[in-house]
């Protein structure tokens, strides 16, 4: 799972897709009723801070379900489709069967919402979107959001994080990546680096200073005349 704390690091559709494919995986598609309740344990588990040593707060997931009238990124605007058709033009990006749904009862909305997020507002009151939690909502494709990635068994992250989350959904792996810290580790570095520069700026000139001055007391040393001796 790809979370982000910056609500303005999140990516659009078509973003969170390529991220997936270019680690060798797919954005995430459910096919059943026990992979959507794999999925919201998941979630739950890491909203409290048991999986990732850390708890996630409202944020939305972009999982691989859009609308096939929507033909690529380059031209996110959906064609025109009648509303009793709608539903059914869905489909999974990795093109696996696409008959399990879990949408809000008044979605898909149709119209120029084509991508699909699963609803992840905990701390909403039930009146004002609590109810949605974990169902399916259809959005712009060019929407901000978290989004979800599965791997196959042999994919070589499965392979170097090794254990499975508990219950996970079958043939996936769910990689919880932390963002932000990365902004960190490049201020502490660019930090070492200055610092490092100052010292060896600062010591350079004393060593020149003092090589002149031993210089000027050899010179200014009296001369001894052999003859007199």
């Amino acid at each position: 799972m790809a979370y982000f704390q910056d609500v303005s690091s999140r990516v659009a559709f078509w973003e969170a897709r390529r991220a997936c494919e270019m680690d060798g995986g797919a954005l995430l598609s459910i096919e059943s009723l026990d992979e959507q309740r794999d999925i919201e344990h998941l979630l739950q588990e890491m909203r409290t801070g048991s999986v990732g040593g850390s708890s996630i707060s409202d944020g939305d997931f972009w999982i691989g379900l859009r609308r096939v009238d929507t033909p690529t990124h380059t031209n996110p605007e959906p064609i025109s489709n009648t509303l009793s058709s709608c539903p059914d033009l869905y489909q999974w990006t990795d093109n696996s069967p696409a008959t399990f749904r879990n949408w809000y009862f008044d979605e898909p909305s149709c119209g120029g919402e084509a991508c699909v997020v699963m609803y992840h507002q905990p701390t909403a009151l039930p009146g004002l979107g609590g109810a949605y939690l974990y169902q399916w909502n259809d959005d712009r494709c060019n929407m901000k959001h978290n989004f979800i990635c599965k791997y196959e068994p042999e994919s070589h992250l499965v392979k170097e994080h090794g254990d499975r989350p508990e219950g996970g959904a079958t043939g996936m792996l769910l990689v919880y990546i932390i963002i932000p810290t990365i902004p960190l580790l490049l201020l502490i570095l660019v930090a070492s680096g200055t610092c490092c520069f100052q010292m060896l700026s600062r010591s350079s000139p004393r060593t020149k200073t003092a090589v002149t001055q031993s210089a000027l007391w050899i010179s200014n040393t009296p001369k001894v005349d052999s003859m007199e001796v």
